[in-house]
């Protein structure tokens, strides 16, 4: 009976031990709660206070519409979804048959147009050859009357041959004047012009133009390098002017639209630097940016219906105020990035030396892909008036431009 007593009577000095045990495991699990307490604190204090940060954050970026500017029919498309086109590059062309018509006319037009100009010029020379002859003859008119009048009072000239001196110088002197009318009139359409500059042929040439550019319409250029996406047009498709035909979206410019609570804005500013990754290429990849403005208010206030809040059940609901923030494109060409994609954005707001509120540059995105249809329709109209002016191109020679004052009448003999 004395043999089960003895196992407990060796378990009772175990007990004190373990309590000791506890107590040592308790204080220390205390003192690393303490440490990582004063080791958060001066995280929190030198670091943490600094910095906010977001998963809420998304790509975004340009997307350029492709549009036609003339209504057509599509004959060809050079490009397709995923495939990377340059500035420049056909994307889709149109049907030209009737917009090369419009040009051909327009240009045949321009050149008769000038050779009707050019006449104008070549009748000044004509009518000057006129004026000239009218008062030769007006000359003589007038010396055959002073021989008549000289030799009168001798009785050798009849008074009737005098009358009619007369009236043959005062038929002299109209002819001069209406030849110098005459002259004065075509001048009048040719004067201070060449017939580059005549306004018959400007206007003729605007015609030009307009066909040219109209015709060369035909053809859509890429206007910035990027990747298709979102073409819907096909070959045989009848478009109008503002039909979406395929979309260019330049990843080289992409930006990050970060969603920050309303809590987290009260020190963020222009120019903060920011670190950002992505999710597609994980925490290996960072990408260092910076905040280049705040949206103009909340995603809730510009959604299709946005919230009303004037109701008696209202619960609030922290906003989130989008941000935009720039990319480094160094670090853009070694990691592109797709519009929609999420990423993670952690903004620096120690420094805040900037604004909250942005400056727009005075141009954000342009190209000039068109500028060389109006150029190339300028040279088209330059050759066709070269080739149709003549050789010195309706230019007034000198001794037009002194004659250009009109000739002065004869003096009249009684």
């Amino acid at each position: 009976m004395s043999t089960p007593q003895q196992p407990a009577a060796n378990t009772q000095p175990a007990q004190p031990a373990n309590n000791g045990k506890r107590k040592r495991m308790m204080t220390l699990l205390v003192i690393v709660i303490l440490i990582a307490a004063i080791a958060y604190g001066f995280y929190y204090f030198l670091v943490a206070r600094f910095h906010e940060d977001t998963d809420d954050a998304y790509v975004n970026g340009n997307v350029v519409q492709i549009t036609p500017q003339v209504t057509g029919t599509v004959v060809a498309v050079n490009a397709d979804d995923t495939q990377t086109v340059k500035a420049g590059d056909p994307l889709v062309v149109l049907d030209p048959a009737d917009a090369r018509v419009a040009l051909e006319q327009a240009e045949a037009n321009l050149a008769q147009t000038v050779r009707q100009v050019r006449g104008l010029f070549a009748d000044d020379n004509q009518y000057e050859a006129q004026v000239a002859q009218r008062q030769s003859d007006l000359s003589r008119a007038q010396d055959d009357l002073k021989r008549r009048l000289a030799v009168a009072q001798t009785g050798a000239v009849s008074l009737e041959e005098i009358s009619h001196a007369r009236d043959a110088v005062k038929s002299a002197q109209a002819s001069v004047d209406a030849a110098q009318q005459q002259l004065a009139s075509n001048r009048a359409l040719t004067a201070n012009t060449t017939i580059a500059n005549h306004p018959n042929v400007q206007a003729s040439a605007a015609k030009v133009r307009d066909a040219y550019l109209n015709n060369a319409r035909n053809n859509l250029p890429a206007p910035v390098t990027g990747y298709v996406a979102k073409r819907s047009v096909q070959v045989g498709q009848r478009v109008s002017p503002g039909t979406p035909l395929m979309a260019i979206v330049p990843l080289g410019g992409v930006w990050v639209d970060a969603n920050f609570k309303e809590v987290q804005l009260k020190y963020m500013h222009i120019g903060q630097p920011v670190e950002l990754t992505a999710d597609v290429y994980g925490s290996s990849v960072v990408y260092h940016g910076k905040v280049v403005g705040f949206s103009a208010g909340t995603g809730s206030a510009f959604s299709l219906l946005p919230a009303q809040n004037a109701t008696g059940n209202w619960i609030k609901v922290v906003q989130r105020l989008p941000v935009r923030i720039a990319l480094d494109p160094q670090e853009l060409e070694k990691h592109p990035l797709r519009i929609g994609l999420s990423m993670q954005a952690d903004v620096s707001i120690k420094d805040q030396s900037g604004g909250q509120l942005g400056e727009a540059p005075n141009t954000v995105y342009q190209t000039n892909v068109f500028e060389k249809y109006g150029d190339q329709a300028d040279a088209e109209i330059a050759r066709i008036i070269s080739e149709n002016a003549g050789p010195n191109g309706g230019t007034p020679k000198p001794a037009q431009a002194a004659a250009a004052a009109p000739a002065k009448p004869a003096a009249k003999l009684m």
